[in-house]
């Protein structure tokens, strides 16, 4: 079992989210957007990780999986709370350069 993409599929969900989040709540989005928007972003996060990680955008449920599991559930659990953290970062950073206005 490779690392490398359960890793990548981890890393770029966060900013996807960084992006459709802020716009489809926007003034400029229309009324009742933002749900159908993160709903099917969410949705689409899914449909691509299921054949790979078995999608666990929660990683408290990669957890309690994990610990039922044992042995190299356990080992691989960093990856499910780690990798998050740096596509949440990642995604804050590419929101800040593409959409914060600069004094």
């Amino acid at each position: 079992f490779f690392l490398q993409l359960p890793i990548f599929l981890g890393v770029l969900p966060p900013p996807f989210l960084h992006l459709i989040i802020p716009g489809s709540t926007t003034k400029l989005a229309p009324t009742g957007f933002a749900p159908l928007a993160i709903g099917l972003a969410l949705t689409l996060i899914h449909l691509i990780s299921i054949p790979v990680t078995n999608t666990s955008v929660n990683p408290a449920r990669s957890t309690g999986t994990a610990l039922f599991q044992g042995g190299w559930a356990i080992q691989q659990l960093w990856v499910f709370w780690l990798v998050p953290l740096i596509g949440g970062v990642v995604g804050g950073l590419i929101h800040r350069a593409l959409f914060e206005e600069h004094e």
